[in-house]
């Protein structure tokens, strides 16, 4: 079934007046480095270079540390109270790439990952999110991915729609991922692997068609970055069920 599309003018018009990724405004940008996935080289050597002295030597400390204590020890591992610490010691800007090296550094899997996830602060659980492909191989921690993609916090929906969730959520779930991003105003850009994903998904080009017809019926501009998952749903053939880690849905 075929849904109707606003007429280019009113495409134009709709999106002239809705911020887009450039112009996005909301609280503190999340570290845009994770959209894609940077090694673990490429973060150490971006602190190694971007921190001051003093900030380097409590890092290569904290690594230290969790590599030789890593893993769960009691109420709280050495190497937690350490991510606790890196905004004030790194820096906001660099805090999230810092915590990341810890965990990697303490060997987290998904069970210490999930402990710092849900006892830990929002930051703490960006970091997390922001670790699962390096740490998770597999689908084990997507529900912190969801737990993630059911609040309205932007910078939490941000990470959550990272290569890991490009990776391992189902295609229902992926979908509902990008609509979410819509309507918090997420920008897509953040959404990794969005061009394969979204290419011929005519499941996704109906939700996306509906969602705009609600806007639109209720007097509200429909956002730009719509109209560019849309037109990636149109790009080819609706694609197989292989082309989604789990399958093609019924």
């Amino acid at each position: 079934m075929t849904h109707p599309r606003p007429t280019p003018a009113a495409r134009t018009e709709s999106s002239r007046n809705t911020p887009s990724a450039a112009t996005h405004t909301g609280p503190a940008g999340p570290d845009t480095s994770f959209t894609t996935l940077p090694s673990l080289a490429d973060l150490r050597h971006r602190l190694t270079t971007g921190l001051d002295p003093a900030a380097r030597t409590w890092l290569e400390h904290a690594l230290e540390e969790a590599a030789a204590h890593p893993g769960l020890h009691g109420p709280i591992s050495v190497w937690e109270l350490r991510l606790a610490e890196a905004g004030r010691r790194c820096g906001a800007a660099q805090a999230d790439a810092a915590r990341v090296l810890i965990l990697d550094a303490a060997h987290a899997g998904t069970d210490a990952l999930t402990r710092v996830y849900f006892q830990g602060t929002a930051d703490e659980r960006r970091a997390v999110l922001h670790a699962l492909p390096h740490l998770v191989s597999g689908p084990g921690a997507l529900p912190l991915v969801e737990d993630a993609l059911r609040t309205n916090d932007t910078r939490l929906l941000t990470a959550a729609v990272g290569p890991y969730a490009a990776r391992h959520l189902d295609a229902h779930a992926w979908r509902h991922a990008v609509l979410k991003c819509l309507f918090t105003g997420v920008p897509v850009d953040h959404v990794a692997d969005l061009d394969r994903r979204a290419r011929g998904d005519g499941e996704l080009a109906r939700m996306l068609g509906d969602y705009a017809a609600e806007r639109t019926a209720a007097g509200r501009p429909v956002l730009g970055d719509l109209y560019r998952v849309l037109d990636l749903t149109e790009s080819a053939t609706p694609a197989t069920g292989t082309d989604h880690p789990h399958g093609k849905e019924s």
